[in-house]
């Protein structure tokens, strides 16, 4: 793009926003207004999307893939139009902006698509902080975070970042105080699950059985007592995802592939969130780095992690 198009200056703000993990997430029973209350831990993990959004004097929002994107979008069906999360993000700040012009969305994708870790939701994230800074909207964090909780239950988070208890339907955030770092091996699929399905077929397991659930209303105090204090072990013993079997009924296979990071040396292994991505525990960076290595020899997609990391931030702010 040139420099300057008329009296038009672009300009490109780049951000970048966490993939999470779900270190428990506690599932109610399917609500009358079709969704289910949960009590989660959230942790974002040191695996980022990218959004750069550039200025335009078309007045529209576009959307594109980055070449430079990790993930492998062959076959992916990922919409570029206001179907996407990032360009819903763009759309509600132009709403709110007083001073909004067109924008194109470049996305560096590295959170797989579909996969439990919300990827989408750190784009949209990345999306609103890029677009406040390029809009000079002057929106505070609270303001941004409430625009957030419309575009979907992880999206506040993954703007937030680092570890948060979510009650409700997740949207219902808690800062949580900790610091010690925790190291995982996550293990990517081929395939993704649609959240939507996993909640249907966990209601369908649940409904066969004919137990009674009763609505979360709080996480293990342990989960956050091991997490403060960087203890894996203690981890290990309380780790929990209600939809982890229903995962597996939908894709069989991750029960292996469980089998298989434990029997390779992870001291714990869990689907994220709906999956289909398994997190597995270590106790070191260079254990992490290890277990990934031996797992990628498996013909695995491995790849070492640790958080809390930082949520949304401003990595780059050019005039074109």
């Amino acid at each position: 793009m040139n420099a300057v198009r008329g009296r038009f200056a672009a300009r490109t703000v780049r951000v970048k926003a966490p993939g999470k993990v779900n270190v428990s997430l506690d599932v109610g029973p399917l609500r009358a207004d079709g969704y289910h209350s949960v009590a989660s831990v959230y942790l974002a993990v040191s695996l980022y999307e990218e959004v750069a959004a550039t200025s335009t004097d078309t007045g529209k929002i576009t959307v594109s893939m980055s070449p430079a994107s990790t993930l492998d979008l062959d076959g992916v069906d990922i919409p570029l139009d206001e179907r996407n999360l990032a360009y819903k993000a763009a759309a509600i700040m132009a709403d709110v902006s007083e001073h909004s012009t067109g924008v194109h969305l470049e996305i560096t994708k590295r959170v797989p698509v579909a996969g439990g870790m919300g990827g989408g939701s750190a784009d949209a994230a990345a999306t609103l902080l890029a677009c406040d800074a390029l809009w000079n909207s002057g929106l505070s964090r609270d303001e941004l975070a409430h625009l957030a909780g419309e575009l979907g239950a992880d999206v506040p988070f993954s703007l937030l970042g680092g570890t948060a208890v979510g009650l409700g339907v997740g949207d219902d955030l808690s800062p949580a105080l900790v610091k010690a770092q925790t190291d995982w091996v996550l293990v990517t699929a081929d395939f993704g699950l649609p959240t939507p399905e996993v909640y249907r077929t966990l209601d369908r397991l649940r409904a066969a059985e004919g137990v009674a659930i009763e609505e979360p209303t709080a996480v293990d105090p342990g989960i956050l007592k091991a997490l403060r204090g960087g203890d894996a072990d203690a981890l290990s013993r309380v780790l929990v995802n209600d939809l982890q079997r229903a995962s597996i009924e939908l894709a069989p296979g991750l029960r292996d592939t469980l089998g298989l990071g434990e029997s390779c040396g992870a001291i714990a292994g869990i689907v994220s969130g709906s999956g289909p991505t398994l997190a597995f525990l270590a106790h070191s960076p260079a254990a992490a780095a290890g277990l990934a290595e031996d797992l990628r020899h498996h013909g695995l997609d491995a790849m070492a992690v640790h958080g809390p990391v930082h949520g949304a931030r401003i990595i780059s702010d050019t005039l074109l």
